[in-house]
């Protein structure tokens, strides 16, 4: 443990710079600890702290900005991919692009103190056409608030780190056993809670195909789009025959739901997550005859099939299932 020690006082801001770089890009290596005991070893004097603020300020972005032109080039390709090789839920896409698509820009600087989130925010930003320079500009301020916040918590308590430090220390080669079982604990239990919901949402789907070609035989499925108020207020476009329900108020209007009809949620996040959490509380509540569609509405657009303008206005469950009569524009 004196070695690593020695390792980061020698290197400080090239480990710092590294290590925050590698966090970005999506490795699972938190970067809050290191930033920290940089910020104690700042205030006893053995590394220059300016130094590695500016090194970690630098990495993130430099790893924010491959995202953003990969997202840029890349789309919900990239989206998909992120959420593969995640260990946060799948959630976290919907939940970043809630927050882009309200906040804007200021959102890409909010993600930055939310776990799970701040890698999706720089790609979702290329996906809507942001300019470089005003990325760089907020996602540069993100990242100087982020490193600076942790570096600032380290000088603070810098009396306890250097105890934590010191005991580690004592321990010798026994401290890099306890720091490397505890991360193989914290990506093991990732691991496991993704696994775990990726198993519940396992959940009898339907393709674009043959929703179509259920609407071309003259089948009238019940078909609920999903996503937020603020993603479809910045796009209006829905299934053909789709009307549009937040999942907070599907949530709280479950029991409206039919258990006769065929019932087809989607939305537009990786892996349908949404649609498919929906899904299975609705199966939990009797509602049998409901599928999430695979692809959601990206899929949709790719085999290039018909789409409507949402009509603006509050969501009321019961109406929507109660006619199959839709008051949308066509596209």
């Amino acid at each position: 443990m004196n070695e690593t020690l020695e390792l980061l006082v020698r290197h400080g801001a090239a480990i710092v710079f590294v290590w925050v770089f590698l966090e970005q890009l999506g490795v699972p290596l938190p970067s809050a600890p290191c930033l920290m005991a940089a910020g104690a070893l700042a205030v006893a004097g053995k590394i220059n702290g300016i130094e590695v603020l500016g090194a970690a300020t630098v990495g993130s972005s430099l790893a924010d900005l491959i995202w953003f032109y990969l997202g840029r080039y890349g789309g919900n390709r990239i989206l998909r991919l992120l959420c593969r090789i995640s260990l946060e839920p799948d959630s976290c896409v919907r939940r970043t692009s809630d927050l882009y698509t309200r906040y804007g820009m200021r959102g890409v600087v909010a993600a930055k103190f939310i776990p799970g989130l701040s890698t999706i925010a720089p790609p979702l930003a290329g996906n809507a056409g942001v300019s470089t320079s005003r990325f760089l500009m907020f996602d540069g301020l993100g990242s100087f608030l982020y490193t600076g916040f942790f570096i600032g918590l380290g000088a603070l308590f810098s009396r306890q780190l250097d105890k934590i430090l010191s005991a580690l220390a004592s321990l010798g080669s026994g401290a890099l056993v306890v720091v490397v079982g505890a991360v193989v604990l914290y990506l093991g239990n990732k691991f496991y809670q993704r696994h775990r919901l990726l198993r519940e949402l396992q959940t009898a789907r339907i393709t674009v195909d043959e929703l179509y070609q259920k609407q071309e035989t003259g089948e009238n499925p019940i078909i609920l789009d999903l996503r937020s108020q603020a993603e479809v207020e910045r796009d209006p476009a829905l299934i053909r025959s789709a009307r549009h329900i937040t999942v907070e108020q599907l949530q709280a209007s479950q029991n409206a739901i039919p258990h006769d009809k065929d019932i087809i949620l989607y939305c537009s996040c990786p892996n349908e997550v949404s649609s498919a959490r929906m899904a299975l509380m609705l199966q939990r509540n009797g509602v049998l005859k409901v599928r999430p569609l695979v692809g959601g509405l990206d899929a949709w657009r790719e085999r290039k099939y018909p789409t409507e303008l949402h009509v603006l206005g509050t969501a009321n469950l019961p109406d929507l299932v109660s006619t199959n009569e839709n008051p949308s524009s066509k596209t």
